[in-house]
C-alpha cells in the first residue's frame, strides 16, 4: 500500500512538473533575455547585435539585453551561449568563424552539431580584387593568368586561416587553380598593399573594396556570390565562368540544443519580424550591412555547407587540428 501510495505521488509529481514546464514554455519570456556576442564592442557583429535588441522589443514582451564576450576568435564567447541552460533565456550571434571554421583546427569544446539556428541577419561578401600592377585586370583574365602561372599570382587576405583566405583557396580550388594567399593583419592592410602594388589581388567585401576602386586604386573582377549584387552589377560571378563557388561571412541568431519548441517558435517569428522590420533595415543599411534573412533551417543549411566546405580546405591548407591540444 505504502509503495502504491509513493508511486502515485511520484507520478502526480511528474505530471505536475510537465503542466508547470508546458505552462512555462507558453508564457515565454517572462524575464529579460541575455544575447551573448562573442566579439568586443564597437565591432559590426556587436553594433548589429543592438540593433536588433532595440527592435525586437517590438515584438517580445521583454527586453533583450546584449552582452560582449570576446576571445579566442569568438570561441569564447561561442562556447558560452552552447553551453548554457536551453530554456530560451541565453541567445547568442552566432558567426561563421567560430561555427564553420574554428572547430577544423582544433582547441574548441563545441561542434556545429550543438547549435540551435534560428534565423540568419546577414552576411559579408566576398570580392576578389585586382590591384595596381597586377597581370590582369578583369576575371577571364585572372583565370587565365593563375591557370598559366600556377602558384604565382599573390592574393592577399585579412589573416591566415580567415574567412577571406578560405573563400581565396576555395575559388582556387573549385576552378582547378593554384594561387600563393598572402595573410595581412587585417583587411584594410591587404587593400592598402594591394592599391600600392605590393600584391596582384585582394580579397575583401565590397565596403573596402568600393572606396579604393572609386579611386582607381583597385578593380574589382569577381564576387564570390551565386549572382551578381547592385552595388556591383558589372562585376561578374564565378559561375558565370563555370565555377560551382560562393562564398560569404555572415552571423545570425543561435542558441543552445533544446530548446523547447513552443520557446524556438516565439524566438523564430520574433526574430523573423525584426530582420524584415522596416527601421531594422533602414539603419543596418546606413551602417553598410547586408541583411539575408533565412529561417532557422536555412540558416542551418548554410552553416553546414560552409563548414563542410572550409573543412576540405583546411586539410588541405595542412592546418586542420593544428590548435588540439
Amino acid at each position: 500500500m505504502k509503495t502504491q501510495w509513493m508511486n502515485a505521488l511520484a507520478l502526480a509529481a511528474g505530471m505536475t512538473g510537465l503542466f508547470t514546464g508546458s505552462a512555462t514554455a507558453a508564457d515565454y519570456p517572462v524575464r529579460p533575455i541575455q544575447v551573448i556576442v562573442p566579439y568586443s564592442a564597437g565591432g559590426g557583429t556587436d553594433l548589429s547585435a543592438r540593433i536588433m535588441a532595440d527592435t525586437i522589443k517590438k515584438y517580445l514582451d521583454k527586453p533583450m539585453i546584449v552582452r560582449n564576450q570576446p576571445g579566442g576568435g569568438g570561441s569564447i564567447g561561442t562556447s558560452s551561449i552552447l553551453h548554457a541552460r536551453p530554456d530560451g533565456y541565453t541567445l547568442g550571434m552566432g558567426a561563421q568563424g567560430p561555427l564553420a571554421m574554428l572547430p577544423h583546427y582544433g582547441g574548441v569544446d563545441y561542434s556545429i552539431d550543438d547549435v540551435e539556428f534560428l534565423a540568419l541577419m546577414g552576411r559579408n561578401l566576398m570580392v576578389l580584387a585586382a590591384c595596381q600592377g597586377a597581370p590582369f585586370d578583369d576575371a577571364q583574365g585572372f583565370l587565365d593568368y593563375a591557370e598559366a602561372h600556377p602558384g604565382e599570382v599573390r592574393v592577399g587576405n585579412s589573416g591566415a586561416g580567415g574567412a577571406n583566405h578560405i573563400a581565396m583557396e576555395g575559388l582556387a580550388n573549385a576552378a582547378g587553380l593554384e594561387v600563393k594567399s598572402m595573410p595581412f593583419g587585417g583587411s584594410s592592410a591587404a587593400v592598402t598593399a594591394c592599391v600600392g602594388g605590393h600584391i596582384d589581388g585582394v580579397v575583401a567585401s565590397p565596403a573596402e573594396v568600393l572606396p579604393q576602386a572609386d579611386n582607381g586604386g583597385l578593380e574589382p573582377i569577381l564576387v564570390m556570390e551565386d549572382k551578381r549584387i547592385d552595388v556591383l552589377p558589372d562585376t561578374p560571378v564565378p559561375s558565370e565562368f563555370g565555377i560551382d563557388f560562393a562564398w560569404s561571412s555572415w552571423k545570425g541568431v543561435i542558441a543552445p540544443k533544446g530548446l523547447p519548441e513552443a520557446v524556438k517558435k516565439t524566438l523564430s517569428e520574433a526574430l523573423r519580424k525584426t530582420f524584415q522590420d522596416e527601421d531594422f533595415l533602414s539603419r543596418m543599411k546606413d551602417m553598410g550591412e547586408f541583411v539575408d534573412y533565412r529561417t532557422g533551417d536555412a540558416y542551418r543549411e548554410l552553416a553546414e555547407k560552409d563548414s563542410k566546405t572550409a573543412e576540405a580546405i583546411i586539410r588541405k591548407l595542412g592546418m586542420y587540428g593544428v590548435n588540439q591540444q
